[in-house]
This record gives C-alpha cells, sequence and structure tokens, in this order.
C-alpha cells in the first residue's frame, strides 16, 4: 500500500531522473509531494473583447490571427511577435524564447490566450500568454482554478499537477494530525478534503475551508513543538555580578543625539534585567531606523566593562562587518577600552584561527560575526551577553546554539519586523517584550508617493537631481531576470535600460539573492563609499547595510509587494540628515491595490502598517502570491493568519493542560509529527 512515507518513485511515470528534479524542491516522499502546496491559482474566466482588456489585468481574448507571425530580438532573448484580432480591436501578443510558434501559428485561424496585459510604447500587449489553439481546447479549463506551484529548473508544473493527481488516487494519506474531537469542534473538513482542496479546489469556498484546516496544522504543530524544545524554559538565575558604570553615562552625555524616550525605557529594563535575579531573554522590536543597535550596544558595554565578554550575531556578513566598524570606531572615539572582533565565514583559515585563539584568551570583549560565531571551534572565556539582530532570521535554535557557548549568557534579541504584541508572545514565548515606537528627533519623516508608470521618466530625472547632489538611490524589482510567465521588471534587464538612461558618469548595478556571497558583499560594500550610485535591487536588500547617504528608494511592482515587505525596503533610506523619499511604482488600476498602496503614502509607522496590512488582507491572497509571513511555514502567514494562530495557541494550552505529553491514543499522530519536527530543528540552522 503507497502511504506518505514511500519514495515518489513509486508513482508511475517518476523514474530514478525525474526522481532527482523532484529532490531538488525537497520532495523525497509521497508525504512531502502532497504538502507541496500551490503558491497560487490560475483562474480560467469567460474570454473578454480585446477593446475591453485593461493594462495590469491577466485577462482571456478569442480572436484570429491577424498577419505575419515574425521574430525578432537578440539571440540571447528570442521574441515571437503575433496580432490577433476580433469585432472590438486587435492586439499585439509576444513571446520570450519560443520561435517555433512560428511554424505553428502559420496556418491562422482563431485562437484563444490568457496573459497578462502591460502597456508599452507601441500600446498594449499581451505578455508570453498561455496559448489554446485550436481555441476549442479552452472549453476544458474554462471556470476552473488551476494550481501554480513553486518550480525549478526541469520541473514543470505540469509534471507537478500529475504527480499530485495520481498521489492524491493512489495514496492512503491517513486522517492527519488532528484527532476526531478536534476535527468536531472546530467544523474541519477532513483531511483528505483539506488536500484535495488546497490542490485543486473547485470553488473559493473549497480553498478557503482546506485552507483553514492545514493552517490550524502547521500552527498546532510549531507551537507544541515550542513547548517540547523546552522554549519556556525555567527562569535561570543570574550568575553575572553587573556594577554601576559611570562610563556609559559619559558616554550617553557626549553623544551628538539624546535618546528618545523608548531608547531610555528599554535600556532602564535591560540594565534592571542584567542586574535582577535572572538571567535576560528579552525581545527588543523597533521599527527601521528607531535605534535598536545604540540600545545593543549600551547592554554590549554594560556586559564589556563590568569584564565580561558580548557576541552579536548578524545575519549577513556585510551587516555584521559594518556593526563591527561603526562600533569599534565609536570605542576609539570616545575613548573606551574595550577591544573588538569580527568573525565570519569568509576570513581564511588562518585568521579565524588567530581570531579563536583571541576569543578563547580573553582578549577580545565584543564579538561581532554571522553563523560563524557558533561553529564548534569557537570557545569564550566569560561570555555573559548575545544579541541576536533580526531574529526572524535565525532560528530558536541557532539562538540557543550561541547562548551555549557561555554559562547561560543573558539574551538580547532586536528585530525590525512590527508583529502585533499577541502575536510575538505566542512566537517568541521564552522572551519579555520591549517596543521602541518613536524615531530619532534628528531623522526627517520619509516622503512617499504612489504612482503608476508613466511616472517613470520623471522619477528619473529627480534621481539625477539627489546624484548631483551626492546623493543615492535604491531601485527595487521583483525578479531576478526575464521570466517567461511573468511581465514584472527584473533586475539585470532593469539595470541595462537604466545605465543607458542614467548616462555614463553615473554608476548603476545589480543585486539579488542568486550572486555568491562574496560579490553581494562586493556591491554592497562599494554603494556604502559612493562607488555605486544606484543600486538595482530584489528584496535582498531589505536586512542591508546603513547607507544614511541613500535618499531615493523607487519601488517597480509595488501591488507584488506586502505591506510589511515594501516598509521593511522604505526603511533602507531614511537614515541619514537628508531628506529622503520613497516612490511606489504600481502597474495595476484596481481599487484594492490603491487602498493597499494608500496606507504606504500616509503612514511612516510599521506597526500601524503591519495592523492595516493584516485588515485588509483577511483571509489571504486566495489567487495571487501568497504573502509569506515572519516564519517559513508552508501555507500559514503570522499576519494574515493571526485569527488562527491564536486559536492554535490556545487548542495547544487546553490540550498539554489535559494530556501533557501527548500519551493518549487519539493524540498519537499528532506526538508523532511534533517528534519529528522538533528532530528536524534541531539539525535546521534556520527555522
Amino acid at each position: 500500500m503507497i502511504n506518505e512515507y514511500s519514495k515518489i518513485g513509486v508513482l508511475k511515470g517518476i523514474g530514478e531522473k525525474t526522481e532527482q528534479i523532484f529532490g531538488k524542491v525537497g520532495i523525497a516522499t509521497v508525504g512531502d509531494l502532497i504538502r507541496y502546496y500551490p503558491h497560487r491559482y490560475e483562474v480560467y474566466e469567460d474570454p473578454v473583447p480585446i477593446g475591453e482588456v485593461q493594462e495590469g489585468h491577466t485577462v482571456t481574448v478569442t480572436g484570429a490571427i491577424y498577419g505575419r507571425v515574425s521574430v525578432g530580438g537578440s539571440p540571447r532573448m528570442q521574441i515571437t511577435t503575433l496580432y490577433v484580432k476580433d469585432l472590438t480591436g486587435t492586439l499585439k501578443v509576444i513571446w520570450f524564447r519560443m520561435p517555433f510558434l512560428r511554424s505553428t501559428l502559420a496556418r491562422g485561424g482563431v485562437i484563444t490566450l490568457r496573459g497578462r496585459v502591460i502597456r508599452k510604447r507601441d500600446g498594449l500587449v499581451m505578455e508570453h500568454p498561455e496559448m489554446f489553439y485550436p481555441s476549442a481546447k479552452y472549453e476544458e479549463k474554462r471556470h476552473t482554478l488551476w494550481p501554480v506551484y513553486p518550480l525549478t529548473s526541469g520541473l514543470t508544473n505540469n509534471m507537478v499537477t500529475k504527480a499530485v493527481k495520481q498521489a492524491l488516487e493512489v495514496c492512503d494519506v491517513g486522517t492527519g494530525i488532528l484527532s476526531d474531537r478536534f476535527v468536531e469542534a472546530y467544523r474541519f473538513v477532513s483531511y483528505k478534503d483539506a488536500l484535495c482542496g488546497i490542490h485543486f479546489p473547485e470553488t473559493k469556498d473549497e480553498y478557503i475551508r482546506a485552507r483553514e484546516r492545514l493552517v490550524f496544522e502547521e500552527f498546532l504543530l510549531f507551537i507544541l513543538s515550542l513547548r517540547m524544545t523546552k522554549v519556556k524554559k525555567e527562569r535561570v538565575k543570574n550568575h553575572y555580578c553587573f556594577r554601576e558604570q559611570p562610563e556609559i553615562e559619559e558616554f550617553l552625555l557626549r553623544l551628538p543625539f539624546e535618546l528618545t524616550n523608548g531608547q531610555k525605557e528599554v535600556w532602564r529594563e535591560i540594565r534592571q534585567d542584567m542586574t535582577g535575579v535572572h538571567v535576560m531573554s528579552r525581545l527588543v522590536q523597533g521599527d527601521v531606523g528607531s535605534g535598536k543597535t545604540i540600545v545593543a550596544l549600551l547592554a554590549m558595554l554594560y556586559a564589556g566593562l563590568n569584564g565580561f565578554q558580548a557576541a552579536m550575531m548578524a545575519p549577513t556578513e556585510v551587516l555584521a562587518r559594518q556593526h563591527y566598524e561603526n562600533i569599534t570606531h565609536m570605542l576609539l572615539e570616545y575613548g573606551i577600552s574595550l577591544r573588538t572582533e569580527l568573525l565570519t565565514g569568509s576570513m581564511t583559515a588562518k585568521e579565524k584561527r588567530e581570531a579563536y585563539a583571541r576569543i578563547a584568551a580573553g582578549e577580545a570583549d565584543f564579538i561581532i560575526g554571522t553563523h560563524a560565531l557558533i561553529q564548534e571551534k569557537v570557545e569564550y572565556k566569560n561570555l555573559a551577553l548575545v544579541v541576536t539582530d533580526e531574529q526572524h532570521r535565525f532560528g530558536v535554535r541557532q539562538r540557543e546554539m550561541l547562548a551555549a557557548k557561555g554559562l547561560y549568557p543573558h539574551i538580547l534579541v532586536m528585530s525590525a519586523t512590527p508583529i502585533p504584541r499577541t502575536l510575538a508572545i505566542i512566537l517568541y514565548g521564552d522572551l519579555d517584550i520591549s517596543v521602541i515606537k518613536e524615531l530619532p528627533k534628528n531623522r526627517l519623516p520619509i516622503k512617499n508617493c504612489v504612482v503608476d508608470t508613466s511616472y517613470r521618466t520623471t522619477a528619473y530625472h529627480f534621481m539625477k537631481k539627489q546624484i548631483a547632489q551626492g546623493r543615492q538611490c535604491y531601485v527595487i524589482c521583483p525578479m531576478v531576470e526575464e521570466n517567461e510567465t511573468t511581465e514584472a521588471e527584473n533586475v539585470i534587464d532593469y539595470t541595462e535600460q537604466l545605465q543607458a538612461e542614467m548616462g555614463d558618469s553615473i554608476s548603476v548595478q545589480y543585486l539579488h539573492g542568486r550572486m555568491k556571497q562574496n560579490e553581494k558583499d562586493r556591491i554592497m560594500e562599494a554603494f556604502g563609499k559612493n562607488e555605486i550610485q544606484v543600486l538595482v535591487s530584489t528584496t535582498v536588500i531589505e536586512v542591508g547595510i546603513d547607507v544614511p547617504n541613500a535618499t531615493v528608494m523607487m519601488i517597480e511592482n509595488a501591488e507584488r509587494f506586502g505591506l510589511a515587505q515594501l516598509h521593511q525596503l522604505r526603511g533602507r533610506v531614511g537614515r541619514g540628515s537628508h531628506q529622503s523619499y520613497c516612490i511606489f511604482i504600481s502597474a495595476s488600476k484596481s481599487k484594492e491595490t490603491k487602498e493597499r498602496l494608500e496606507i504606504l503614502n500616509k503612514s511612516n509607522d510599521g506597526f500601524f502598517i503591519a495592523s492595516e496590512d493584516l485588515r485588509l488582507r483577511g483571509p489571504g491572497d486566495l489567487f495571487g502570491i501568497r504573502q509569506s509571513g515572519t516564519l517559513d511555514f508552508g501555507l500559514a502567514d503570522v499576519f494574515q493568519d493571526s485569527g488562527l494562530l491564536q486559536r492554535a495557541n490556545e487548542a495547544a494550552e487546553e490540550l498539554l493542560l489535559e494530556d501533557p505529553h501527548l500519551q493518549k491514543e487519539e493524540h498519537r499522530m499528532l506526538k508523532k509529527a511534533v517528534e519529528h519536527t522538533v528532530a528536524a530543528v534541531a539539525l535546521e540552522t534556520t527555522l
């Protein structure tokens, strides 16, 4: 009998080579396959008259092939062009890298096309549509929803769809991890119906009900796994003796700015924690630019001046290096005799050995780095404080591994992700929570504007003016390179076009996540030194170095990002004394998109934006790209599914009160899943 633990090779049509391709996306078993959820759905609606198609919309049209089919463009990017005509008008249609279509379509006739319509110089164009030729083939898909899966090289959507359909037909998927009592109490659909409804929903309601059950399961499993890994530990006794240090007060008086009331309150809480009966475990949430780093530095000074070591772990090498350079500079400037050490993965073996020796000998007071800080070879002499920057980039396990390097050191976690307090209590239940809401007094509010694509040329002129004044600019695109399935502005081609627009005197470079780490670091460092004036990037710069000289953030296809992510991106500017600007460019004319982006236009408050994002998104972007949450769940999103998260948290509390060790037979599958998750988390480097 085929079950979820069977290798996917047992399915018909999946040989050794195909099995390896599925392995690239983490699918090894039938269970992995049925839990490989679609990230969006195609909705096949009635064709519309060509004269009524609108820019920014995905539509279906039916018409006669008009004139000759041509192939042009460059060898790297061949473009096939077709014109299709009905009684209401004519539409230009193009495909990328599909020159063979010329012979297929040469015979003419009626064709049905489904794709996104954009505006180019010569008018409206449908880019790389799905083709139904002859058009009668469209009837098979009309009024249906079809899943679209995340793919990799060699893996097609059709391959995944066929495999999932077969798996759901032949596999005994069981009843899921929820007991019958849970299913009845919450009126969930059966596990089999949930899987069928998430992969192949026939209606929106079926999709919503399927997703509700599966999201609840993900949250319940996550919360129970946290409990099982003993994240909510007994408070550990504070073994460290901290005395007040006059040098810190002198340091604060000499700073060129005064701490905000929020920073002062958090510093008071940290000092109280570090001198208290128990070891500190505190999360400091602060909006982008709220000054969390200076508060973390005060905590590190408190440890260092008392004769202990403090470690700060950043998510990227370039950010770790910036923290190291800034802290080293401040210690020298203010005459504080503490020594800093940088430790990153890209250092040579000799450099690492020498750093390890200094750290072990206590010759380094502040150790700043990346994941390299938790490597087995690193031994600390007297580590008393651990600071993790951008907590959502690290897993619970990583935080514990760094903490294990000392004798129960104090833990300070910083995050710029504005999670509502109730959600933060669930996600970071082992941490006390502080919030810094105000921005430093010297920070000018960012000026925002939401515009359509016709504003792009004006934006370029504005960027040139800012660059002429010595400033720098970011441009964010949603993709890395031209893709056959979407028209979104892409980083590589966009950079070429923008360089031509800006002229040779302005350096325009690109940055994206597929680049090697040392190349990314090189680009970011060059941008930090103003050797690059315009950086065209994907969201990889969301957690980036501080570039106070950058004053313009232009985000292409802004409608494709969640509000919280757009706010994080906007936070890359407005970090210096110069007035900064954020330009949101959207190709969408929908009322909903305008309402969402208008929130960013009117507010720079990350916590308000997060709550509005939650209110507007409701049950989720059902048939668009799923918004990603703070943690890497398969379906769940801590913002849009906050109601289900809280219900799952309440269910977990009740369950553990009744059956603390999940010993009852009805909880057998749930216990097995929790134990499997706990074991997996122990091996992972990130959540």
